[in-house]
């Protein structure tokens, strides 16, 4: 059975976070594990706490299912601090592990921060060269980039920077497009764009959307590499 290893923080609540991981790898038929990174007090109301664990424990977890279980892709999301990113970017150097997927969480959607300022600087340097895929939304997108994004052309000039810090691939999320009828994503691999637009759904409910969507790539790449090990 595919393997999947998400790397994140812990939500009590359920909704994101490894629980939602977890939930997904399910759902899409593969073995889910994990490495905390953090545990959080949430609920549908808010962030109430994050409480970071101590690098050497998030590679402990990883060393563990690194050496004995093994990983066909893995995501990462919360990672909070510079010290975590470098162990996890570390790690998966150490175990040559290639499906690499970020979601680069940065903010709650109640505003609180879910990745420190200092740390913008250890994700651009030390995780994005290692990434296979990244799912910036469009504010994590304008934080990674330093520039604001308006329209489809921002879209791609910001897609061209991220890939030039690393990532192979880049998806920038469109639901902050909170202007337009459609959600649209942006992927660019490096040569070529493609657009994807869906109706916009209106709802309240989006906490752990991008977990979801981050965890479902994922799954679907471990797929895609056990199937290449095996018949290619």
């Amino acid at each position: 059975m595919e393997k999947a290893l998400t790397i994140a923080g812990s939500d009590s609540g359920g909704g994101a976070g490894i629980q939602a991981d977890l939930k997904t790898f399910q759902e899409l038929k593969v073995f889910g594990m994990s490495a905390l990174t953090a545990v959080t007090a949430q609920n549908t109301l808010g962030v109430q706490g994050v409480f970071p664990m101590e690098a050497e424990v998030v590679a402990e977890q990883i060393q563990s299912v690194g050496e004995d279980i093994g990983v066909d892709a893995l995501k990462t999301g919360m990672l909070f601090n510079a010290e975590i990113i470098e162990t996890v970017a570390e790690k998966i150097k150490r175990f040559a592990w290639d499906k690499v997927v970020v979601d680069p969480v940065m903010i709650a959607k109640g505003g609180a921060p879910l990745l420190q300022q200092e740390a913008v600087s250890a994700l651009k340097n030390h995780l994005l060269p290692l990434c296979f895929v990244i799912t910036p939304n469009i504010p994590e997108a304008e934080v990674l980039t330093r520039m604001t994004i308006h329209s489809p052309d921002d879209k791609k000039e910001a897609a061209r920077r991220i890939h030039a810090l690393g990532a192979k691939n880049i998806v920038i999320k469109g639901g902050h497009d909170v202007n337009t009828n459609e959600a649209v994503d942006l992927l660019f691999n490096g040569a070529d764009f493609e657009f994807f637009s869906v109706p916009r759904i209106e709802t309240k409910n989006t906490h752990g959307t991008g977990c979801t969507f981050s965890a479902a790539i994922t799954a679907q790449l471990a797929k895609v590499y056990l199937y290449m090990t095996r018949y290619l």
